[in-house]
């Protein structure tokens, strides 16, 4: 069964009504980026972070996946799908995929501050700052903030060296490591690039720019792919 390694970004997230930083000149939900996604920031004010990812999780809570999450779900047909997210929401989950690596992290789950592997999932509920893990240690927000290593990136170099067909969807390519994965595809796979604002000024052997929303592209897209393994 062919690999299909799916890249997504913010873009694909903000169809469903999810705000991202880049929609305002750095900052995010009227938040200066590195006051809500970075150690210092945390350090500085953990009141502030934490009631902010509350926020980002009762905002999650209120919208759906688009057609675009749903339409990879049917990849998992035909294909060995995998998805390599740089989003921190849960619409690839809910909308069906099976096989998800977040890099960035979940919003959905808090990890301890001492124990970096013990993380815990909080659904879409508001957790007060100074709530304990169950060792009772301080919990934080299960993201990998600015500054921070990215501890699933093997694991997604890996899954792209794999694939026969990869698809970046809602990113800019702007935000590494995440935009570098391109770089390890095998040069026989087949390369497709979603994006409404580029054309065709992105110059890669073998990449197909699309130039249509994940909403409307993907669809189309699977349709195609699908077609092709009947």
């Amino acid at each position: 069964m062919p690999t299909v390694v799916v890249l997504s970004g913010a873009g694909m997230s903000a169809e469903s009504g999810i705000k991202t930083f880049r929609d305002s000149n750095g900052l995010w939900e009227n938040h200066d980026i590195m006051t809500v996604a970075s150690m210092e920031g945390w350090y500085k004010n953990p009141e502030l972070v934490t009631e902010f990812y509350n926020q980002r999780r009762a905002q999650l809570a209120e919208v759906e996946p688009n057609a675009g999450h749903i339409a990879l779900k049917h990849l998992e047909s035909a294909y060995r799908t995998v998805i390599i997210t740089q989003n921190v929401d849960d619409l690839h989950e809910r909308a069906g995929s099976k096989h998800i690596v977040h890099l960035h992290g979940e919003l959905t789950k808090m990890r301890s501050t001492q124990y970096q592997s013990d993380v815990y999932e909080v659904g879409y509920d508001e957790k007060p700052y100074g709530t304990l893990c169950p060792k009772g240690t301080l919990l934080r927000p299960h993201i990998v903030w600015f500054g921070e290593a990215v501890p699933m990136m093997d694991e997604a170099i890996k899954l792209t060296q794999e694939a026969d067909i990869f698809i970046i969807v809602g990113t800019s390519l702007e935000v590494y490591p995440a935009a570098g994965l391109v770089d390890y595809t095998r040069s026989d796979c087949k390369k497709f690039l979603i994006d409404p604002n580029r054309h065709s000024e992105l110059k890669m052997p073998g990449l197909r720019v699309i130039s249509d929303t994940a909403a409307k592209a993907l669809p189309a897209l699977v349709n195609q792919l699908l077609a092709e393994q009947a």
